[in-house]
């Protein structure tokens, strides 16, 4: 089961860190300044960040208009829980 706990807790900060990585570039697109690089939030999502940017997509609505924003985010989301789901079952049966 510390695998899972070790899972559950990479996923949760992971998934704080994209959260406010989408939150400060939303905005830096509000003032006009600088922004962080379209490669750097789908690779945070695919890091363990699907939570975040999931929250992010949806909820700050941001990014929400580019497809594989919202493609790589389900994917990544999908995998991620499904990940958690075989350790869980793999924990379950020792």
């Amino acid at each position: 089961m510390e695998l899972v706990l070790g899972y559950v807790i990479v996923l949760l900060i992971m998934g704080m860190v994209t959260n406010f990585v989408y939150k400060k570039d939303k905005k830096y697109a509000e003032k006009n300044k600088w922004r962080i690089k379209e490669s750097t939030l789908l690779l945070l999502t695919m890091l363990f960040g699907s939570l975040g940017a999931a929250n992010g997509l949806w909820k700050l609505r941001h990014k929400n208009k580019h497809w594989y924003f919202v493609v790589v985010t389900v994917l990544s989301l999908i995998v991620q829980l499904g990940i958690l789901f075989l350790l869980i079952v793999n924990a379950l049966k020792k």
